[in-house]
């Protein structure tokens, strides 16, 4: 009497049933979890694939393209003159048949200098995507000139200059160096040659960089307050102790530094537009920062994250070009001025900064895309950097004018915006009375997006407030997303008094 085909040759092997999968692929996906999960045991002979075959009513072939593929992967072994079997040494509890995903345990136990790096936060959560009103840090995606750079990519790539298809210098494109040292020089006052650019996946990797190659666990590190989260996450990731630094009109507090901790070996400071407070560091507070740099041999990171980007008058000299001992390190990226997408950005280093910081740019990632770093080159180097500059301050200019007078029309009460000479965004201040957390997330829900201020904030003094990037976005969606903003406002009025009021009852 012939056997069923629902008969089972291997316990627990279950093939009947629709499945898009081919039959070999069944086959292999069935052995496989039951070797996985213990119920078929190492030394187990299989049935050979001839029976096997048989007994499903398939073709010998896709049984053995099974078991071959399961020898290959060291499930099973087969020799000559012996039943095919269950490789030895391999033990249960894996994941149950069919799954297709590992099980979920406790948490992984991370290293001492793992742990914090984990935790670190770069950035507020924002919507992955197309941006909204007022994502801040969003450079005019609707403004760049697409049809140019993609008329130099070709260019570049009709070329077929192989070395740019290859391994390239950890240190960056060269003409790129000699661009960016060129333009730095003349914009910007940085004091450099090509030999100290060091081109990088962005600021944050620069700032990652940095601080491992300078700083240990368990040094200390001053850090504007409110300031860049991602610097606080690099300091954090290398298991530094960033010590908060009070900011106001004048920028960061020297002063205020050393009282707070007097053995900081780092300093991290936005001089020319500090974010997110738009604040410009005073001479006398700069001087007195190199002055601390000098004494203390510590070490400056100058964040010029934006300052190409000033409507009233030529952009500020740098902190770097007054440095004459060697402590600052100047950091800039082109994620803000082109394209974020990109993820390029420059360091220029001190001389003897500049080799330890190419070797630890080639451990870490070896180097950016070389047809990248030739574009953005041909990009400075033929005159359209320069234009593209003159172009977006005017779009800023004018974005930033809109918002400012759009707020004053429907925010009044509400939220406090002032023009700004500069940058991407502005900080609005709210009303007393309006918790700025409880006002950013009733502004998400309105499809507005925005951050708190005292979300930037390692401690809890200072005036609760908004920051809202204008440059990505168009007049039309400002004048949009303020009348939004307004109904979130008031919304987190109403919520501001009701929280204020249950803790009053307690």
């Amino acid at each position: 009497m012939s056997k069923s085909p629902n008969a089972v040759a291997i316990p627990g092997l279950v093939l009947e049933g629709r499945s898009p999968l081919p039959m070999y692929r069944r086959i292999y996906d069935g052995i496989r979890a039951l070797v996985l999960d213990g119920r078929l045991q190492p030394g187990q002979a299989l049935p050979s694939s001839r029976s096997l075959a048989a007994e499903r009513g398939i073709s010998r072939n896709t049984v053995v393209a099974a078991f071959e593929q399961l020898a290959a992967e060291g499930f099973l072994v087969t020799r000559v003159g012996d039943a095919t079997r269950v490789a030895p040494g391999r033990k249960g509890g894996a994941p149950s048949h069919g799954s297709t995903h590992p099980r979920i345990g406790r948490r992984p136990r991370f290293s001492r200098r793992g742990a914090p790096l984990a935790a670190a936060v770069v950035s507020l959560p924002a919507s992955i995507g197309r941006w909204r009103a007022f994502r801040a840090g969003v450079p005019a995606l609707d403004a760049f000139p697409y049809a140019l750079w993609a008329r130099l990519s070709a260019a570049r790539w009709r070329r077929a200059d192989r070395s740019l298809a290859a391994y390239g210098d950890p240190a960056g494109y060269r003409p790129l160096r000699e661009a960016v040292a060129a333009y730095l020089s003349s914009a910007r006052a940085v004091r450099c040659i090509a030999d100290q650019v060091v081109i990088v996946s962005g600021s944050q990797q620069a700032l990652d960089l940095i601080v491992r190659l300078l700083l240990d666990a368990g040094d200390h590190a001053w850090i504007e307050d409110p300031g860049y989260l991602g610097a606080r996450a690099a300091l954090l990731g290398a298991g530094v102790t960033a010590v908060p630094v009070r900011v106001d009109g004048d920028g960061f507090d020297p002063a205020a530094a050393l009282r707070a901790h007097s053995g900081a070996r780092l300093a991290y400071v936005t001089p020319s537009h500090q974010y997110p407070t738009g604040a410009v560091m005073s001479v006398a507070r700069r001087l007195a920062l190199l002055a601390w740099a000098r004494r203390a041999r510590g070490w400056i990171i100058e964040d010029d994250y934006d300052g190409e980007f000033r409507y009233r008058g030529k952009p500020l000299a740098s902190l770097q070009g007054l440095d004459d001992d060697g402590r600052v390190i100047y950091v800039g990226t082109f994620s803000k001025v082109l394209l974020p997408g990109l993820r390029l950005g420059y360091v220029v280093a001190p001389p003897e900064l500049a080799a330890g910081l190419i070797r630890a740019k080639a451990v870490s990632d070896r180097h950016c895309a070389g047809i990248d770093q030739a574009v953005v080159a041909d990009f400075i180097t033929q005159g359209h950097f320069a234009r593209h500059l003159r172009r977006m301050r005017e779009l800023y200019q004018e974005r930033q004018g809109t918002l400012v007078a759009a707020a004053e029309k429907d925010l009044s009460g509400l939220l406090e915006i002032a023009s700004s000479p500069a940058g991407m965004h502005v900080v609005g201040y709210t009303a007393r009375g309006i918790d700025d957390r409880l006002a950013a997330a009733a502004a998400a829900r309105e499809g507005v997006e925005t951050s708190a201020l005292s979300s930037f904030r390692m401690t809890r003094r200072g005036p609760g407030g908004l920051v809202l990037g204008y440059a990505q976005a168009a007049p039309a969606e400002i004048e949009s997303g303020v009348r939004s903003l307004r109904a979130a406002l008031i919304e987190a009025e109403s919520s501001t008094r009701s929280q204020k009021h249950i803790m009053k009852s307690r």
